[in-house]
């Protein structure tokens, strides 16, 4: 039997199942809590309840301490309702956000490459359209591994394939499961969409994108779906790797480069011989991208997708060049083994 569950302020009413999370209910609902690690460790998904009881599940002590607890507040990714539940939660209305509810894929593996030593492309035909936003990621189902994996979405919404970028994580059974195991032909399971992480359209402002490893994942997906939408405003993607060996898709960011005016790209290499014949730039991405910008970030919006030290990093660079938390937008990802630690967060933001 299913149950009512109330969101304040906006007084809707969505079907809870007994077994299922407030925060999945919402999102399946197409009804955005803010969320993070899925895992009742970071915190972000705290809300108040007003009336009904439920259950808290794996909320740790550190994200929602025992006063929270008295005082009615809950996690909304842990808990369960026991009978209907009535919530206040903060809603944040942003007019670049396409509030898609969160559904169920099956798809099948159709090719699958190595993109660098490291990281491997994994394309997948879905069995009915992927409907999602520019930058946001899907959770994977992998066999024989307990929870679900993020991965940011490559291709630009509309695309007959979806492109994952799978970087090979040390130890790791998802990862090494993508790796070794998956062959073509093979079906996999995933939801989606999920993540806050999307171009803000409406501001009109030149773009900074930043993707290191891995991270060019979303940047991708955004910078390939505002040069299809025809958009005029100046774009710079700066991807940062470590070696030539490790930087992919240079030559279709090149040709972009050559077919679109506004679109700059700048791969920086960040471990190379004195001697090497590299041409480009040297460095990390933040140090390129101060020397490209002159300092001066004043007037653009920037998105940082990549390991933490590196949009550390870029967020430094980027304040240090006026510019400031309302124009950057970073993506986070939080996995079950940060259950047994406290989630790391930039000093210097409350928000990105």
């Amino acid at each position: 039997m299913s149950q009512t569950l109330t969101i304040e302020p906006l007084g809707q009413a969505v079907s809870l199942r007994p077994d299922q999370t407030v925060l999945d209910a919402c999102l399946r609902a197409g009804v955005w809590l803010p969320h993070a690690c899925g895992h009742g460790v970071c915190g972000t998904c705290k809300v108040q309840v007003l009336d009904g009881e439920v259950e808290h599940g794996d909320a740790s002590n550190f994200a929602l301490m025992d006063f929270e607890r008295d005082e009615g507040k809950i996690l909304a990714c842990c808990a369960t309702a026991v009978g209907d539940l009535t919530i206040e939660a903060e809603i944040d209305e942003d007019p670049d956000a396409a509030f898609l509810p969160l559904e169920d894929h099956t798809a099948e593996l159709v090719e699958a490459r190595m993109l660098t030593p490291t990281i491997r492309g994994l394309w997948l035909r879905t069995e009915r359209p992927l409907a999602f936003q520019a930058g946001q990621y899907l959770m994977l189902k992998v066999p024989g591994v307990e929870g679900e994996r993020a991965f940011s979405i490559a291709s630009r919404p509309g695309e007959e394939l979806v492109e994952l970028h799978i970087r090979r994580v040390p130890e790791g059974r998802a990862t090494g499961w993508l790796h070794e195991q998956l062959q073509v032909g093979q079906p996999l399971r995933f939801t989606a969409p999920s993540g806050r992480f999307f171009v803000r359209k409406s501001a009109g402002l030149p773009m900074i994108f930043v993707g290191g490893g891995s991270g060019l994942s979303s940047p991708q997906s955004m910078v390939l779906d505002l040069l299809a939408e025809g958009c005029t405003l100046p774009i710079t993607l700066v991807q940062g790797a470590r070696n030539r060996d490790e930087l992919y898709h240079r030559e279709r960011f090149e040709r972009l480069a050559a077919e679109h005016p506004n679109f700059h790209y700048l791969p920086v290499l960040s471990d190379l011989p004195a001697d090497s014949d590299w041409a480009g730039a040297r460095g990390y991405a933040h140090e390129a991208m101060k020397t490209h910008f002159k300092g001066d970030f004043r007037g653009h919006k920037a998105y940082l997708c990549g390991p933490p030290p590196m949009i550390e990093a870029c967020l430094k660079t980027l304040m240090q060049g006026r510019l400031f938390e309302r124009d950057i937008y970073t993506e986070k990802f939080f996995t079950a083994a940060d259950a047994a630690l406290a989630a790391p967060r930039s000093p210097l933001f409350r928000s990105v």
